[in-house]
């Protein structure tokens, strides 16, 4: 016997929230996933059901709803996970901006979706060193969890999150504590990112254009509609010939001629010509 009490109209009204929220979808075989998760909201706060819970929630909207929100998204991620991508970044994408941006010298890079700041941080990585020190490098990190954000932002992983990294990654990019258990990202690598909480289905402030977008493992959740706006707007906000990055389950469909597909989940702004 369950814990709590879940019924179908709570189960069904939590799957509404989350999706005027931020566009994810909760169908029944999530159910046990909302269940694990909520529950140590239920428990913490000293409830007894998940009625009583959105009760509650519905009375303390303006601090419980982050919460609430935080514990249902996934955050799974790793350093230099799906490496193909980071090579592609490497040997392709940043020779184009080399010669594309030399003028103006700045590459603006956006990992909307960054969870706990692996991602940032490994873009950050493969793209240091490889710009002359004079260029304007930056990227901005979003996430909806406020949680994952703060962890991002302090850049401290433990022993088992960074492992796989090679032996050079962690000698050039982490500090190591004396017992080999924590290991903190040095400054130099931290100041080229801006850690921001936002969510995709709200308006950006940011007003672009990105040389570069990752967003990997973050539209699975959202139904057809959600994830046509959301790549209108990626692609609104790319510059001319901009790359975008999706997890790897994740396609653009053909509907979408304004992306040309590079192949394993990389896509390209395509530009067409003005016509006279």
């Amino acid at each position: 016997m369950k814990e709590f009490l879940l019924t179908d109209s709570d189960f069904k009204l939590i799957a509404e929230q989350v999706y005027d929220a931020c566009g994810i979808v909760l169908a029944e075989h999530k159910r046990e996933m909302v269940y694990s998760r909520l529950a140590r909201r239920i428990r913490t706060l000293k409830l007894s059901s998940f009625n009583q819970y959105l009760d509650y929630l519905e009375t303390h909207k303006e601090h419980e709803f982050s919460e609430f929100i935080n514990a249902i998204t996934t955050n799974l991620t790793s350093f230099f996970r799906e490496s193909h991508h980071f090579t592609y970044l490497q040997s392709n994408v940043i020779p184009m901006l080399l010669i594309k941006n030399k003028q103006h010298k700045r590459v603006r890079i956006w990992s909307a979706g960054c969870s706990t700041g692996e991602e940032p941080y490994t873009i950050a990585m493969t793209l240091y060193k490889l710009f002359p020190s004079d260029w304007d490098i930056k990227i901005l990190a979003t996430d909806l969890d406020s949680n994952v954000l703060t962890k991002a932002a302090a850049g401290t992983y433990c022993a088992a999150n960074v492992h796989g990294l090679e032996a050079q990654h962690l000698k050039r990019w982490f500090l190591k504590s004396k017992d080999a258990q924590l290991y903190k990202v040095k400054p130099e690598l931290k100041q080229m990112i801006f850690f921001k909480r936002l969510n995709l289905l709200q308006d950006w402030p940011m007003k672009g254009p990105f040389d570069i977008i990752f967003c990997r493992n973050v539209v699975i959740y959202f139904d057809k509609q959600t994830k046509d706006t959301l790549f209108r707007r990626y692609h609104d906000l790319l510059a001319p010939g901009g790359y975008l990055f999706l997890g790897h389950s994740e396609t653009i469909g053909k509907e979408h001629t304004e992306f040309k597909n590079l192949g394993r989940t990389m896509y390209q702004k395509v530009c067409y010509a003005s016509s006279l």
